[in-house]
């Protein structure tokens, strides 16, 4: 069968051309499209899930020789959780070739969290399926590049130490907003302020998101002592 041509721009913007489309067909396919000539993608979630965790594993090590076990945990839970992946997908819009039934269309599916973050795992798996362990790796290490490279080198939760410092004075949790962002829509730059109630805030910028939002946390927690 032949590759439409929404999938053959999905293919690009991942950066890898399936010699079996099929792979990426199922890999895109919900359960609430599924049928028993069109299987949904949750077998290949479940695997693509084990590819992304070895390589981010691996690229862990390589990254910081030194590093122990209790720093590394952290970080390997940063990249390769649910949140992360649903990101990638974001970035590669893997929401506007997901196939899903009309009750999930209806009610936002294309941009949901979940959703979206088992698809990218299953699309990891289809290119694992399709041209094996190392170019799973390459694709991989080139959509999570910047995390990799930005990911906490103390393996620390700051927004989940800052939530904990102001829940321990009675303060309500911290806010993150998003002041600015700069750039191409392809590779935006990130400026976010955390704010505390009592009026403190921190701003820091980054290519991601979610990491400015944690390096706003660390710097506030630096100025307050946590």
């Amino acid at each position: 069968m032949a590759v439409s041509r929404e999938l053959a721009a999905f293919s690009e913007r991942l950066g890898h051309v399936f010699d079996d489309p099929d792979l990426l067909r199922r890999a895109l396919t919900h359960a609430s499209l599924s049928s028993p000539t069109r299987p949904d993608n949750q077998r290949l979630e479940f695997l693509g899930d084990r590819v992304l965790g070895l390589v981010m594993a691996e690229a862990l090590l390589a990254q910081d020789t030194d590093a122990r076990e209790g720093q590394l945990a952290p970080r390997f839970n940063t990249l390769v959780r649910k949140e992360a992946c649903a990101d990638v997908a974001r970035e590669i819009d893997l929401g506007a070739v997901l196939r899903l039934g009309k009750s999930e269309t209806a009610t936002g599916g294309r941009r949901r969290q979940a959703l979206l973050g088992d698809a990218m795992e299953a699309v990891i798996a289809a290119v694992y399926l399709d041209a094996g362990f190392d170019r799973a790796r390459e694709v991989i290490l080139r959509l999570w590049g910047a995390r990799l490279t930005a990911v906490e080198t103390d393996a620390r939760d700051a927004k989940t130490a800052l939530q904990e410092w102001a829940q321990a004075r009675g303060l309500a949790p911290p806010s993150y907003v998003e002041v600015a962002r700069t750039g191409p829509d392809h590779a935006p730059t990130f400026t976010v302020e955390a704010r505390l109630d009592n009026g403190e805030t921190a701003r820091a910028e980054a290519r991601v998101k979610r990491q400015a939002e944690q390096s706003a946390a660390q710097q506030l927690l630096e100025r307050l002592g946590g």
